[in-house]
């Protein structure tokens, strides 16, 4: 093996599945071994035969059914769980018994019930039998986080000479910190006779929020197989993230000098798989995979983004397989991202314009945590496209109850004046509708009234649809919001404002407020 070719071993399978809740069935492993192998893990560890018949049943389909990695099957120091991950595994091409004992002082007194040397005794012979099966043969020792480091010596050189070809120094609860951890590895390099015969391998959990960073200072000392899952799931708070431990290397080989044989760019499509065949849903500020890795919100980082991605990105989307970064549109975003965002919705819109969307924008982004396409496509057509605002909507105030009768405050401006009327009603729409039209120059008749939700989410624009009977023709109004009576209002306006569009375009003069158009 190459000095700086690092082994990804990749355990999502077996140290995964024992997530609570992460289960999968034969067809599921299997759909996920595929996407594995795809990745171009170098090992695959696909379970823990003896756990159970069905257990045993994936890893031997998986064995039979999937090329490329190492298949690894799990074993404890014992006969029948090594003759169970040997049956198991036999059909694979390259195949791998990976077999474990604990070694901390409170797992061999607890647990095991066994005293030092009957551990050490225990180690090599299942090593030595695992060997029957095959040549690859990894031995682990559960909870070396925190074993006497003078026992971990004695018993990694006794499985050394037993036959051993890869060495596993897990932290299995999350103990460890960098510093210390890697110690252990330089140690066991420094003073274990054959080890460099062997590959050093690294199995970290996350339960402080280390597997990361224990899992390079391992590298950094040596080590030369990281054991890890997708999307970091398994046992408590997880184990090594295999997106993260492989982008970390790629991005930062000028500081570690080691690399993978993994095809990242199908990473996110590995973790969208995972995740859904587990129903545990990646967090959305997770590492390289979460929804936000590459959304880009504030002002300042888009208009970077736009002028260069280097400036706030330190790999590309496409690295990891997301089709491109996302400008996630919000209270934060600044003009220029707003602009572009418009420009690929296919909007053409002159600077007077884009001012006058922009404003609506930053009012509806105080109200919404996410602007979707639908809300920009909503403001365009409100702000942009409809007939010239005659009367504005300054100011709605509704109250409304099952015991209330609803009452409606309403300030509508007109060239700088602002006039205000109120109104109750057979509800808050009926109420805001009468209070309109006191101030309005026309009679109308609401003869057609819709609403629907265009966008997604609890705090989605509601976009209502209006027609109006006035002076015997009929006119259409629209307008969207996150309050469905403000859209209810303003759709009422957008209608009003069309037909005094219509009236004005025939010669007709608009009057102020308090009076009504003649003939209307």
């Amino acid at each position: 093996m190459q000095e700086n070719r690092v082994i990804i071993f990749d355990t999502t399978l077996r140290d995964g599945e024992q997530c609570p809740g992460a289960s999968m069935n034969l067809k599921e492993k299997l759909e996920v071994a595929r996407q594995l192998a795809r990745l171009r893990v170098d090992v695959m560890e696909a379970g823990f035969p003896i756990c159970s018949p069905g257990d045993w049943e994936a890893v031997h389909t998986i064995a039979q059914e999937i090329d490329g990695p190492t298949i690894a099957g799990l074993a404890r120091a014992q006969e029948k769980d090594i003759e169970a991950a040997g049956t198991a595994i036999e059909p694979a091409r390259k195949r791998r018994i990976h077999t474990f004992i604990a070694t901390s002082p409170i797992h061999m007194e607890k647990k095991l019930k066994k005293t030092a040397a009957e551990v050490v005794e225990m180690a090599v012979r299942s090593v030595s039998l695992a060997r029957s099966f095959t040549d690859d043969v990894e031995w682990s020792a559960e909870d070396a986080g925190r074993t006497d480091l003078e026992f971990l010596v004695e018993i990694v050189t006794a499985v050394v000479e037993a036959g051993a070809t890869t060495i596993n120094i897990p932290d299995t609860v999350g103990y460890q910190v960098p510093s210390q951890y890697g110690r252990i590895f330089a140690t066991l390099r420094e003073r274990v006779p054959g080890i460099e015969k062997c590959v050093l391998s690294t199995h970290c959990h996350n339960d402080l929020g280390l597997a990361v960073a224990n899992s390079l200072a391992a590298l950094e000392n040596g080590a030369r197989q990281v054991e890890c899952t997708i999307n970091g799931i398994g046992e408590r708070a997880g184990n090594c993230s295999l997106e993260e431990i492989v982008m970390a290397l790629k991005v930062r080989r000028d500081r570690y000098g080691l690399e993978t044989g993994i095809r990242t760019e199908e990473i996110y499509r590995s973790s969208r798989l995972v995740s859904s065949l587990t129903g545990l849903p990646v967090q959305p500020n997770k590492a390289i995979v979460g929804r936000n890795a590459f959304a880009h919100e504030a002002g300042i980082h888009q208009d970077g983004i736009l002028k260069h991605s280097q400036t706030y990105e330190i790999m590309t989307p496409q690295d990891v397989g997301v089709p491109s970064s996302q400008l996630v549109l919000g209270k934060h975003s600044g003009r220029h991202a707003f602009r572009k965002r418009l420009e690929e919705l296919g909007y053409d819109l002159s600077d007077e314009e884009i001012g006058k969307a922009f404003e609506r924008f930053k009012k509806l982004a105080d109200k919404k945590k996410e602007i979707y396409d639908e809300d920009l496509e909503a403001i365009v057509e409100d702000e942009i496209y409809q007939a010239g605002e005659f009367l504005t909507l300054e100011y709605l105030q509704v109250t409304a109850g099952n015991r209330t009768v609803a009452t409606a405050t309403i300030q509508l401006g007109r060239e700088g004046d602002i006039k205000e009327e109120a109104a109750t009603g057979d509800g808050p729409v009926d109420a805001t509708y009468k209070a309109i039209n006191r101030l309005v120059p026309i009679e109308a008749e609401l003869t057609d009234y819709s609403i629907k939700a265009i966008t997604r989410g609890r705090d989605a624009l509601g976009e209502v649809s209006v027609t109006l009977k006035i002076n015997g023709r009929r006119v259409a109004g629209r307008a969207a919001a996150t309050d469905i009576i403000e859209a209810s209002a303003r759709a009422y306006l957008n209608a009003v404002n069309r037909f005094l569009a219509q009236e004005k375009r025939a010669g007709k003069d608009i009057p102020a407020f308090g009076e009504k158009l003649p003939g209307v």
